[in-house]
């Protein structure tokens, strides 16, 4: 007995430090890509480099115009997924009855947050473009990177509300309330910091996407920033994709330029998810 509890000591200490060492590489590996970048790419980052539009001379190159596409892209997949994605997210919870085709349709929610994103592309491509004639512009974009974060937006939503206790919801009942003044005024304000958490997440992985708009179309290079959602667009990822395609070294310092950047929304963007989660995981106490 003392025996067999000696292994077993001996493989959980064998598994917390294999646990820790592979924590503590991942951790190195990521520091020193992210010091390469910042000592490369900070230099480079002046108010020329955000106000410059496109150039073939590297030290003349600016990012304003795939910046001001980024921002397009943003606010245009939110306003498309948002209402979309919640509402599903809250009838498939609250409203969906439980059977075989909620289970089915379930399941196809959560294997197409795993779809590789350049399907959606083509998918895109085919409907977007093609069917629908809304060409290489940002609504096609847009409609795009919809596609593609609306299963994770679902899913988290749903968890989510899955995680307000059941009790709200029946001294809701139990005081005259409706089911949709339930949901309305005690659930979604008690799910509401998993929710935006999931929401922000979602338009960062979208944000951050080169493969399904290069699909359909969308351009590497172009003279005038967009204004309209049926204009030409590019965006960071995209930009930067085309810099590192370029022998110079001058476009490489851009392109890690325009990383540092695009890590910066990133990072600024998942922070405000955190600082959203804690604050509400401190507000509501169940």
């Amino acid at each position: 007995m003392e025996k067999l509890f000696s292994l077993n000591h001996l493989k959980d200490k064998a598994f917390l430090i294999t646990g820790v060492i592979s924590t503590f590489f991942g951790l190195v590996v990521l520091a020193i890509f992210l010091a390469n970048i910042m000592i490369e790419g900070i230099p480079r980052l002046s108010l020329d480099f955000f106000t410059s539009l496109p150039s073939r001379r590297a030290e003349n190159a600016g990012i304003l115009i795939p910046l001001i596409g980024t921002i397009w892209i943003m606010v245009l997949t939110s306003l498309m997924v948002i209402p979309f994605g919640v509402a599903a997210a809250v009838y498939l919870e609250e409203y969906g009855a439980k059977n075989k085709l909620a289970s089915f349709v379930e399941i196809n929610i959560t294997n197409l947050a795993g779809v590789p994103s350049i399907i959606f592309g083509l998918l895109a491509l085919e409907l977007f473009v093609r069917f629908l004639g809304l060409g290489k512009s940002l609504m096609a974009g847009s409609l795009t990177l919809s596609l593609l974060v609306l299963p994770i937006i679902i899913t988290s939503t749903r968890e989510a509300l899955k995680a307000v206790p059941r009790t709200i919801r029946e001294a809701s009942y139990g005081l005259g309330a409706t089911k949709l003044q339930t949901i309305q005024m005690q659930v979604l304000p008690s799910a509401a910091g998993g929710i935006v958490t999931g929401i922000i997440l979602a338009i960062s992985r979208a944000i951050g996407e080169t493969a399904p708009l290069i699909v359909i179309g969308a351009m590497l290079y172009i003279t005038s920033p967009p204004t309209s959602p049926m204009d030409d667009f590019s965006t960071m990822p995209i930009q930067i994709f085309n810099w590192l395609s370029r022998p110079q070294k001058g476009f490489i310092v851009n392109a890690t330029a325009g990383i540092v950047v695009l890590l910066s929304i990133t990072f600024v963007l998942n922070g405000i998810a955190i600082y959203l989660r804690n604050r509400w995981q401190k507000q509501v106490k169940w």
